[in-house]
């Protein structure tokens, strides 16, 4: 994805055409990231609409010296993240668990993801926990940290830590079920 500067300067003066050709050229990029965070593709479609008017409404604010793409997928996260918590606030779907610590050992699956294709991994992933699901997302595919993720998800390190393990565990409960050889390793 490459934009011009000359783009990103129509769309911050309004130029509605503008506006559209950025949308075109940066929304496959943008669903791939709402995909992996909500539970439906109609949901999916209305935070990456919200995200880019949030996107339009800062291109003011956008350093031209950083690089594009990692802009627009932050201020993506970001806002998924607000929806998220938005949502949270009406359904109390979150489980706090402030006592739970990782313990010295995990499992971590080998070969079954090398059976499988993405969509298959994304179905699988889809079907977590709205809570785990957010923490194994922001964890695994967007590499924050424990610290990073409470602070976003408002949550303690350890009720971050509980969802990825418990994500973890769901994910090898799925892959069982479809008779993929799962091997796992135990590190201490």
């Amino acid at each position: 994805m490459d934009i011009q500067q000359k783009l990103i300067e129509s769309c911050i003066k309004g130029e509605r055409k503008a506006q559209y050709d950025l949308y075109k050229a940066v929304y496959s990029y943008l669903m791939s990231i709402c995909v992996r965070y909500t539970r439906n593709p109609d949901r999916a479609k209305e935070v990456l609409n919200i995200g880019f008017l949030k996107i339009l409404n800062n291109l003011g604010k956008y350093n031209p010296e950083i690089p594009f793409k990692p802009w627009i997928r932050k201020v993506m996260i970001n806002t998924l993240i607000n929806e998220y918590k938005k949502e949270k606030i009406h359904t109390g779907n979150v489980e706090y668990i402030d006592g739970y610590h990782e313990s010295d050992s995990y499992s971590e699956i080998n070969e079954a993801i090398s059976k499988i294709n993405v969509d298959q991994i994304y179905a699988f992933i889809s079907k977590l926990p709205p809570a785990s699901q957010h923490v194994f997302n922001l964890y695994y595919i967007e590499g924050y940290k424990h610290k990073e993720i409470s602070t976003m998800l408002n949550i303690s390190e350890g009720t971050s830590k509980w969802h990825l393990n418990s994500a973890r565990e769901k994910l090898k409960e799925m892959l069982a079920k479809f008779d993929l050889p799962i091997k796992i390793t135990v590190h201490e």
